[in-house]
């Protein structure tokens, strides 16, 4: 009987087989925050020429071995400056869903999970704002806050810090109003600041009918917890953006039920 076998199986211990799921995670999660954008392809590029190098390495071809082993020795600081955008997005995720409320969790670190809480936000008003929009095509970008403040985009626009209300925002939204232009970022149970400014999406897959609006949208959901409701200005549909995942043409009854599935505890 062959004992070869038999010896490497031996020879795996419980440590390795959590080390090798440990990093199958990483690397799950590494693709879910550059699935869809430019560093997808960037990041493709960089493994095929790592395994171009050992190939080189492996036939002894020393002048180009070196060359390339000059360039993958700089790979860290390199990946560091390719993927900043994509590091800081993670490190964003860590510290927006993990340290808000000061506990943390294998579980939630692994697989990026929130953990629902009961909201202050009057879902009411703004379910009959978004209705009273969408019926008379008023262009709106509205950003619930679930953890992350998004004190640094609120002070791109006018903080107000107004009751919530649905005709305080319908008059912020309508077409002649001074504050119309930008998003609007709900915290609790308050209109916190408006005309604020939010980051685009770098995913490269969006329909070309996605404007200035729904890619903000998006990309504002990509690097935080935020909710996010559109109404579209040309075609007066509704939709929900979360994890930078979009729902498109939503009822009123379905913005409620999606609100409320993400903002309340069950």
């Amino acid at each position: 009987m062959d004992t070869s076998f038999l010896t490497l199986f031996i020879s795996i211990r419980i440590l390795d087989v959590i080390d090798i799921l440990l990093v199958a995670l990483l690397f799950y999660q590494i693709y879910m925050l550059i699935r869809g954008t430019v560093a997808i392809n960037i990041f493709v590029g960089i493994f095929l020429l790592y395994i171009f190098w050992l190939v080189v390495r492996a036939l002894n071809m020393e002048l180009l071995s070196g060359i390339l082993g000059q360039i993958i020795g700089v790979g860290v600081i390199a990946l560091i400056i390719v993927f900043q955008q994509e590091i800081r997005r993670f490190l964003l995720l860590i510290g927006s869903r993990y340290l808000a409320k000061k506990t943390f969790s294998l579980e939630r670190l692994l697989f990026l999970k929130n953990e629902k809480f009961d909201s202050e936000v009057n879902i009411e008003a703004i379910i009959r704002a978004c209705r009273n929009m969408a019926e008379g095509k008023v262009g709106a970008i509205i950003v619930i806050t679930v953890k992350s403040n998004l004190q640094l985009y609120a002070e791109t626009g006018d903080i107000i810090n107004a009751d919530t209300s649905s005709r305080l925002i319908e008059s912020i939204f309508f077409k002649n109003s001074p504050m119309h232009d930008g998003a609007m970022i709900i915290k609790d149970s308050s209109i916190y600041a408006v005309r604020c400014i939010l980051p685009l999406t770098e995913k490269t897959d969006l329909p070309a009918s996605y404007g200035l609006r729904h890619r903000a949208a998006i990309g504002i959901s990509d690097i935080t917890d935020a909710l996010v409701i559109i109404i579209s200005e040309e075609t007066g549909k509704m939709s929900f953006i979360k994890k930078g995942e979009i729902t498109e043409g939503i009822t009123s009854h379905k913005l409620r039920e999606l609100l409320e599935e993400n903002l309340i505890n069950e």
